[in-house]
């Protein structure tokens, strides 16, 4: 059965160093605390790539959430691939196959982001496997 999770979070980018290869590629560490339906922390890594067209960039990332999701606690990796075209964005966040530990294994799922009044609010669609 799929369930969906949601509430808010705050997230914390921090830029790290990257080789002077190219001025529009960026590195960034994921900080983030999630509340509502999951109670979690979570910890990443970012790359992204800028353009010189406005409007127009990419990013991946990794993040390892941990906390309590609607109750049930462990832990799970979330793939990040953005790309954002002249503007019309495009996200996919998935949890990775055979990454939930604890009360949380078997978890599959996506999740979506939305950005109101600078406010970030997820929705978690997700099923745990017997």
């Amino acid at each position: 059965m799929t369930r969906t999770a949601s509430g808010t979070f705050e997230v914390t980018l921090a830029p790290q160093p990257w080789p002077e290869v190219e001025p529009l590629l960026g590195r960034r560490t994921i900080d983030k605390r999630f509340h509502g339906d999951l109670d979690a922390a979570s910890l990443g890594q970012m790359l992204s790539a800028g353009t010189a067209t406005a409007g127009s960039a990419g990013y991946v990332a990794m993040e390892r959430v941990g906390g309590t999701l609607h109750g049930a606690r462990g832990s799970f990796v979330l793939q990040h691939h953005a790309t954002m075209n002249r503007g019309a964005p495009q996200l996919s966040i998935v949890v990775v196959p055979d990454s939930g530990a604890d009360e949380l294994a078997g978890l599959s799922g996506t999740m979506r982001i939305r950005v109101e009044d600078g406010r970030h609010h997820y929705e978690f669609d997700y099923t745990i496997a017997d």
